[in-house]
């Protein structure tokens, strides 16, 4: 029977360094947020890190405490038996620096000003994360990585980890991503950024915390949530049916669908600061495997181990030919590659909807590496 790996507890390292980014700012010191689960072998050699999305945490296993109701994000993944087998496995995840969940970001204090850096933070781009996160991976002391793995930006963060640490990272394994952002992607943050931009109480960054720009916020979150969904799901999910609570005729009657975004974005406000969605959004955005290098195929030649790719029918924030590209790439550079598109109408969230449609491929994939 496939177990959870239990009580956990967030841990976190600080590191007193100033990281150099790829903007040619320094950040420091810097906090990484992170858990542990397993046990590290003798030899140090069966070490797995996830990489979490855009508004993830470290907390990707587990519960807190006897009474928690809510499991970490990847539960379903990790634990006795289950696809990242904690009983063969130390898996590791930690929180990206940028965000509000425990890592350096944005609501962290400015130790030159003693406030909150706000929008004096700088901004990263996801391969600044990765060299945060190898810190926490020197500091853990492992000397390699079985695989990386992640979903959506967790899957750019995978990338970048072969393509920076090849001499230390012994496969990866990119889920529902892409080499480069689109331009389709790029616009739909844009309009989330509008929204709280336009909200009176965002103050240009500056807001109190108890007073967060929330109706910015909430639509911000919305548009992000449509893209991650498709068309197909939405139809599974709410149809055309209107509200039991409001009258077909009301002028501010809503759709299910209507009240579904309404609530998902007031719960999304409780838990993320405003400041840190936009600079991972800006993250997200500014991602590009070839940046710095001569091309994507420049790029994707420092892959030295072998890669799993997923891309969903339904995804269109990534959409399979995105991924594609990439594995083509990879296949007429002669690396290891391999790539499963899967059938899923579950849109960009499919890789959390539907783990059982790709999760084989994982397990034979992670046997073959030994």
């Amino acid at each position: 029977m496939n177990g959870s790996v239990g009580i956990v507890k967030t841990e976190y390292a600080e590191f007193d360094v100033e990281l150099q980014l790829e903007s040619g700012r320094l950040l420091g010191p810097v906090t990484l947020a992170y858990e542990t689960y397993g046990t590290l072998n003798a030899e140090r050699s069966n070490a797995i890190l996830v990489t979490h999305a855009w508004t993830g945490d470290a907390h990707a296993a587990g519960r807190y405490h006897e009474d928690d109701r809510k499991s970490g994000w990847w539960d379903d993944m990790i634990g006795p038996g289950k696809v990242l087998d904690t009983e063969r496995y130390f898996v590791v995840c930690s929180n990206v620096i940028g965000s509000c969940k425990g890592s350096t970001g944005p609501t962290s204090i400015n130790p030159r000003t003693d406030k909150p850096y706000n929008l004096a933070f700088p901004v990263v781009m996801v391969r600044d994360m990765v060299r945060a996160q190898k810190l926490l991976v020197d500091r853990l002391g492992l000397p390699s990585l079985l695989t990386v793995i992640g979903g959506s930006m967790g899957a750019m963060q995978a990338l970048e980890w072969g393509i920076l640490y090849p001499e230390m990272v012994r496969s990866i394994i990119p889920i529902a991503g892409t080499g480069r952002t689109s331009p389709m992607s790029i616009s739909l943050n844009a309009v989330a950024r509008q929204a709280i931009f336009n909200d009176p109480m965002w103050k240009k960054g500056n807001y109190r915390p108890e007073h967060p720009p929330a109706d910015g916020l909430a639509l911000a979150r919305a548009v992000g949530h449509i893209s991650f969904l498709s068309d197909a799901s939405m139809h599974l999910k709410f149809g055309r049916r209107f509200s039991a609570r409001d009258g077909m005729f009301d002028f501010f009657g809503q759709f299910e669908v209507e009240r579904y975004l309404e609530y998902n974005g007031a719960s999304f406000v409780e838990r993320f600061d405003t400041n840190a969605f936009l600079y991972l959004a800006k993250a997200l955005d500014l991602y590009d495997a070839a940046w710095n290098f001569d091309g994507l195929e420049d790029a994707l030649d420092h892959l030295r181990c072998p890669s799993l790719w997923f891309a969903f029918t339904s995804d269109w924030l990534y959409p399979p030919q995105q991924t594609e590209q990439v594995t083509e790439i990879l296949a007429r550079l002669g690396k290891s590659v391999a790539y499963h598109l899967i059938d899923s109408d579950y849109g960009h969230d499919s890789f959390l909807v539907e783990p059982e449609k790709f999760t084989p491929f994982i397990v034979a994939f992670l046997d073959r590496l030994g």
